[in-house]
């Protein structure tokens, strides 16, 4: 693990709101920012004053990128405001539509800060979390704490938010619940990280036997939750000693009117009365009794970090906290008679609810805030050593950063790929042409075209390479081959072969859907054995395809390349790459990480039309007789 990263954490909610997400982001990087790593939260605010200061500090930052890292406070990392949100705006508390502003300024503010990852709190859009996922050239990671109500939000535009998460590079739930959630509708590979929580200073202690038993409920914005626990206190026995206090930021939720004999055993507060911690810190039995909609394990988690008995609705991921009647008790969403059962047996039974204290004791060390920042810093770690740094020779580099640069295309066929009728010899004529001083010949799942025009080349470099076609992860080229790869052989099979034969793996249009491509998941398998990263193909109908290859390449250090992916001549060297010159595949590489990449795009409908004119006007039996003719004059001559 370095000794220190840039990190980013990003939340969806307003930063003044009292969300338990806010909370485990504001702890986690206060624990980061004590450990020496510079953290800036990104987050939405109720505050103008906030989102003025953030601007002009990102505006600032434009001269010194670094200031944007750096505490401006008493806490040891930054908060930026990235637009206003009303107070009564949903996205106060919960994620909601995204303002214009909030997209542009969190695009200004990534596009500056410096930074190794960016960590994304409930990444699904739209919200704050999600434009910073769209934006972010670093390494990402998305957290996902409760999701339950927007995971089922999401399924009519599932295959849509399924590739926008195909962004992440590393995935955390707060909870196996979560993460089994998760992995139904958005298959992936998800690391539990456990919320923490601050342990009062009694909690697990022993408390009072005798004398009244507090009971509260922590009921935001959860009605049915108020319903059931009044049903249920309506069933309890009355000459037991005990109370209730419902806690909400609507102090009268739910309340309606009171029986007589109950006046005085149940009050409602709010905020203004006392906060949530406070609330938990005098309870000897916290009540959770959500049906099941928006269920909020951190109240139960911070329940038993001070000390509290939870009694828990039987939802997957109360009982993941609660366990089964190890550390607290159950009842079914709803069932207010079984909920009244179970505190009436916590109000006469001291030793049950001594017992269940002690049974949590062992759970409250694992609470601590160093042991998230623990598992964090080893997830980054784990991301941040798939990064290519370090890799070549600096002395190399050195020698070849003297040479005169030269201008490479390094995607292109010719007639020897069963989608193209460019001769070798007005391919060469044309490259030739167009200035350029090295290309790389890469027809699909065939060299014999890259053969003949390395043996016809003159006073031009060709490189001899292979597109070749996975079984069914996309397509791979190697460049600097020097045998042919059979087609329909897995990823890594390809990458081998490529590497056996002293060739670089280079992965064309890596996120376009329009082309076969290794999906994010096979591309993160090989990742080591990647490199470089074709970032730019004018072929490519949708720019973000683009984008998102650089993005890769930039967040994990990968040289990047680009080639035109020519079909035919005249889209030749739309796209070319201004580099030393190279001798061999280990300068090349190194020269590569010295390179520039330089766009003088052709109209992709004009090449496309060409194409389709070469290539499907002309039978395929045509192509290839013509193709014979030039091979025995050629064979004649020599």
């Amino acid at each position: 693990m370095p000794a220190r990263l840039a990190i980013a954490q990003v939340t969806p909610y307003a930063w003044e709101a009292p969300h338990e997400v806010n909370r485990a982001v504001a702890r986690c990087a206060e624990e980061l920012g004590r450990r020496g790593h510079r953290v800036v939260v990104i987050a939405p605010s109720t505050s103008s004053a906030l989102v003025r200061e953030s601007r002009r500090a990102i505006h600032a930052a434009r001269e010194r990128p670094q200031a944007l890292l750096e505490p401006a406070g008493d806490e040891p990392y930054r908060v930026l405001g990235v637009g206003e949100v009303l107070p009564f705006s949903p996205t106060r508390q919960r994620v909601g539509s995204l303002p214009i502003d909030v997209a542009r300024t969190i695009e200004q503010a990534l596009a500056i800060a410096p930074l190794d990852v960016v960590h994304l709190h409930e990444p699904f859009a739209p919200s704050a979390a999600s434009a910073a996922l769209r934006h972010s050239r670093a390494l990402n990671v998305g957290s996902f704490h409760a999701p339950t109500e927007r995971v089922l939000s999401t399924q009519v535009a599932r295959r849509v938010i399924e590739l926008f998460l195909g962004r992440l590079d590393a995935r955390v739930a707060s909870y196996s619940a979560t993460r089994d959630l998760l992995q139904r509708w958005f298959p992936g590979t998800y690391r539990v990280v456990a919320p923490g929580a601050d342990v009062t200073a009694e909690a697990g202690a022993a408390r009072d036997g005798a004398g009244r038993v507090e009971i509260a409920l922590v009921a935001d914005e959860d009605r049915q939750a108020v319903r059931t626990l009044m049903r249920a206190l309506r069933r309890m026995p009355l000459d037991g000693d005990w109370h209730a206090t419902v806690w909400s930021r609507r102090a009268t939720q739910g309340a309606g009117p009171l029986r007589a004999e109950l006046r005085g055993r149940i009050d409602f507060v709010g905020p203004d009365d006392c906060d949530e911690d406070a609330l938990l810190a005098r309870a000897d039995v916290v009540v959770r009794a959500s049906g099941g909609v928006a269920p909020a394990p951190g109240g139960l988690v911070r329940a038993l970090a001070a000390g509290c008995v939870p009694v828990a609705a039987r939802l997957p991921v109360y009982e993941e906290v609660v366990g089964d009647g190890e550390h607290g008790l159950l009842f079914a969403p709803g069932d207010a008679d079984t909920l009244a059962t179970q505190l009436a047996r916590l109000v006469a039974e001291p030793e049950l609810r001594a017992a269940l204290r002690a049974g949590a004791e062992s759970l409250r060390a694992g609470f601590a805030w160093s042991r998230v920042a623990d598992e964090l810093e080893d997830v980054y770690g784990d991301l941040v050593a798939k990064r290519h740094d370090g890799r070549g020779d600096p002395a190399l580099r050195a020698k070849i950063a003297q040479r005169r640069r030269i201008d490479v295309d390094l995607h292109m066929h010719t007639d020897h790929s069963s989608d193209c009728a460019t001769p070798v010899e007005v391919l060469l004529a044309t490259a030739k042409a167009r200035g350029l001083g090295a290309i790389a010949v890469t027809d699909h799942n065939e060299i014999s075209g890259a053969l003949e025009a390395q043996a016809k080349a003159s006073g031009i470099k060709v490189i001899v390479g292979e597109e070749v076609k996975t079984a069914d992860q996309g397509e791979v080229i190697g460049l600097f081959l020097r045998r042919l790869i059979p087609k329909g052989l897995t990823l890594q099979e390809t990458i081998a072969e490529i590497k056996r034969q002293g060739g670089i793996v280079y992965v064309p249009h890596p996120f376009d859907r329009m082309h076969a491509v290794p999906d994010y998941e096979h591309l993160m398998a090989v990742l080591d054995h990647v490199d470089a990263i074709e970032v730019f193909n004018p072929r490519v109908a949708i720019q973000e395809f683009n984008e998102e290859a650089a993005r890769f390449a930039a967040k994990y250090r990968i040289p990047a390349g680009a080639g035109s992916d020519a079909h035919v001549a005249q889209g030749l060297g739309s796209v070319r790459i201004r580099m030393p010159d190279f001798d061999g595949p280990e300068e090349f590489l190194e020269a590569l990480r010295e390179a520039d990449i330089v766009r003088t795009p052709a109209s992709l409908l004009y090449v496309q039309a060409l194409k389709f004119l070469q290539t499907r006007a002309v039978p395929r039996g045509a192509r290839a007789a013509s193709r014979e003719r030039r091979v025995r004059r050629a064979a004649r001559k020599s």
